[in-house]
């Protein structure tokens, strides 16, 4: 069978699934609603296995169909932007940009880079998403990710810059060291009220600190309040509810007017490291270039004064 009629049957699939019916894509590929219920049953038939779970009422993917759609829909969005690229009169940022950033770096500092980075690049189209969670860039078609933590374990198919590493520091609000005796030691920490990280699944971040070897201890404290934000836990410190250990680029603002203060600086420990990430095979498309040193330019900043 020829390539054109493989990509004939995606595409309507494709459609299909977003439209929700063979009727509205049928009017959106400007076809009888049988061409379209034809040409997906064919792509069935080809297939050998069944995409949709029909009713006389509703049209939904089956567990295959879903997979079959998520890398029909890449596929389809790559072969886009591939024309896009080739028919751009100049070197520019142009067509779908994929980013994937964690929630609360996302929100405080990479998003307003990329709101400036679009409203300067009209032919760009923005798609970010903020999760904390694991994310095949690969798999999900990703152009561009923010990643805190360790690349080990990164597949060759990717490609990584560090643009920095966090900085913790142990930090309360006045009206709470106020209230309590002076802490000069980290073996005093059990005496306050800890605020902690917390997962979904039951589990708490430990707090770093440095040994006296200049290996990096991990120690679990019993927190008074643990959250699962962390725009959370700096609200609840600023609340006067406890003590936490913070990166610095979550509370840079709340440190600079005074709603924290550091304490105990001599025990400040470096963090996770901060990388860009981005598939090798799309380095050289101007959208992905550009945005790369673009946030390498004004993200890099946040950790220069962490030494």
């Amino acid at each position: 069978m020829r390539l054109t009629e493989h990509l004939k049957g995606i595409e309507v699939f494709v459609t299909t699934a977003d439209a929700g019916s063979f009727t509205a894509a049928a009017a959106q590929l400007n076809l009888s609603t049988s061409a379209v219920s034809k040409g997906v049953a064919r792509l069935e038939g080809r297939l050998g296995t069944r995409l949709f779970e029909r009713t006389t009422r509703s049209l939904s993917l089956t567990d295959t169909g879903e997979a079959f759609y998520r890398t029909c829909a890449r596929i389809l969005a790559e072969l886009e932007e591939a024309e896009t690229v080739l028919a751009a009169e100049r070197q520019e940022p142009a067509g779908r940009l994929r980013i994937d950033v964690p929630v609360t770096f996302g929100k405080l500092h990479v998003l307003p880079l990329l709101l400036n980075f679009t409203e300067h690049n009209p032919r760009l189209r923005l798609h970010a998403s903020f999760t904390d969670r694991f994310v095949d860039i690969i798999e999900e078609g990703i152009d561009l990710a923010v990643r805190i933590g360790s690349v080990d374990q990164l597949s060759n198919l990717l490609a990584h810059q560090q643009i920095g590493q966090e900085r913790l520091i142990f930090c309360g609000a006045p009206q709470y060291l106020r209230q309590h005796l002076s802490i000069q030691h980290g073996n005093e920490l059990d005496q306050f009220d800890c605020i902690m990280y917390g997962r979904a699944d039951g589990s708490i971040s430990p707090w770093l600190f440095t040994g006296p070897d200049g290996q990096i201890e991990r120690r679990t404290m019993n927190g008074r309040i643990i959250v699962g934000s962390g725009e959370a836990q700096v609200q609840a410190v600023k609340g006067g509810y406890g003590i936490s250990q913070l990166a610095t680029w979550m509370i840079r603002d709340e440190l600079q007017r005074g709603d924290l203060v550091e304490i105990m600086p001599h025990l400040s420990t470096p963090g996770l490291p901060v990388h860009l990430i981005w598939p090798r095979s799309r380095q050289l498309l101007p959208k992905v270039d550009t945005m790369l040193r673009f946030l390498s330019r004004h993200l890099t900043p946040l950790f220069l004064d962490n030494n």
